[in-house]
């Protein structure tokens, strides 16, 4: 049995003031052509679908989209919340869901049904798994885990450490396996010692919710979600990546969605398969405006950060220049004598933990202290 792994559409995310949900839904078509080229009959979604708890219509009418496109007439697919979902929410049409080949795992455990009359279909399933079988009678076990913090698994503070509680969650994961099948955990969890892109938010709370990868099953395949770079984080566990670019210091980084094969009892990484979608990003730097609005139209069908070495500050004949030389400028930074930097950043492009922390440096004149911060962050994460 064939399977695809991928993760953090960020259904709704822009890019500054960029829209790129047009984006987005390409390259969700783009995949559901590969699922069928390849002959996937398990696609696996390892959490942040939308990015944001209360993502717009055009956002949510996008996700129902793609989850039927990519289910079709043979295929399921299997999808746990990230910590950017409100996974009530995302879950409340799960039910309906599953007549269709998807099943989503949100905050609430839920047993799905077994049987039906679609090629892959469930034979088995508990709180936080599934049990599937193709026309073949070849079987998948799913241990599927959204993104757990102690408010979203409704457990009260213990003397137990984060990584001691998600093993104890994963293993909840394990009631129904049989310790044969080839398995697999989809999950959405920050690995330690996995690499984070510059547009991801302060989602290690200061170390509070990482995880060793020693927590990890090693008997089979661990599906993740979370980071937005592709990378492997274990003997067999692989994040595999967003949807798009959508920081720019992944301009180098090309997107992928991982193909995987249950095979000898195992369930194993076949190939990485580049995703074609979405637009590029660059990073370019000029001296002068002159220079900056001849670079500028060398790009097509890009999104651009533009850092610009200046004598004198900008002035608005010139911003308009350099914005009509390219649309695609979302990012300008201006160096004057190299001494003073100016951004156009919106605070709508800013993270919770770059607000805090500005916000404290307006009121005390130093850095926030990190402990702080910490707290403030895992403030945040219980609020959501």
């Amino acid at each position: 049995m064939k399977l695809l792994h991928t993760s953090d559409w960020h259904l709704g995310k822009r890019l500054m003031e960029a829209e790129r949900l047009g984006e987005q839904i390409a390259a969700l078509d783009e995949i559901v052509s590969i699922c069928e080229e390849e002959q996937v009959e398990l696609v696996l979604v390892a959490g942040d679908v939308f990015d944001t708890y209360l993502p717009s219509a055009e956002a949510e009418e996008a996700f129902f989209a793609a989850v039927k496109k990519l289910a079709g007439d043979s295929r399921a697919v299997v999808l746990v919340s990230g910590n950017h979902d409100d996974g009530i929410r995302l879950a409340a049409s799960a039910p309906v869901c599953a007549d269709e080949g998807v099943y989503i795992f949100g905050n609430r455990p839920v047993c799905f049904p077994v049987g039906g009359n679609r090629p892959v279909k469930v034979v088995a399933s508990g709180e936080r798994y599934l049990l599937f079988e193709n026309e073949r009678g070849e079987r998948v076990y799913i241990n599927a885990l959204p993104y757990p913090n102690e408010a979203r698994m409704r457990e009260g503070k213990s003397d137990e450490s984060y990584s001691e509680r998600a093993a104890r969650w994963i293993e909840k994961g394990n009631a129904g396996y049989d310790g044969k099948t080839p398995y697999v955990l989809l999950t959405h969890l920050f690995v330690l010692g996995g690499v984070t892109s510059e547009g991801e938010r302060g989602i290690d709370l200061g170390g509070a919710r990482v995880v060793p990868p020693e927590v990890l099953p090693k008997y089979g395949y661990t599906a993740l979600g979370h980071l937005h770079k592709k990378q492997r984080v274990g003997e067999n566990a692989y994040y595999s990546g967003s949807l798009l670019q959508y920081s720019f210091d992944e301009a180098n980084i090309r997107k992928c969605v991982m193909l995987l094969e249950a095979r000898d009892g195992k369930v194993v990484l076949e190939k990485e398969i580049p995703l074609n979608s979405g637009k590029r990003l660059v990073r370019l730097e000029a001296r002068g405006v002159a220079d900056a609005v001849k670079l500028l139209k060398n790009y097509d069908n890009t999104l651009i950060e533009l850092t610009l070495q200046l004598t004198a500050p900008l002035t608005a004949g010139e911003t308009r220049d350099l914005r009509e030389a390219n649309e695609g400028l979302v990012s300008l930074i201006t160096r004057v004598n190299t001494d003073e930097v100016r951004e156009t950043v919106l605070r709508s492009a800013l993270s919770p933990e770059e607000l805090f922390g500005q916000y404290y440096t307006s009121k005390f004149g130093e850095d926030a202290p990190e402990e702080l911060k910490t707290a403030f962050l895992a403030l945040l994460e219980e609020e959501v």
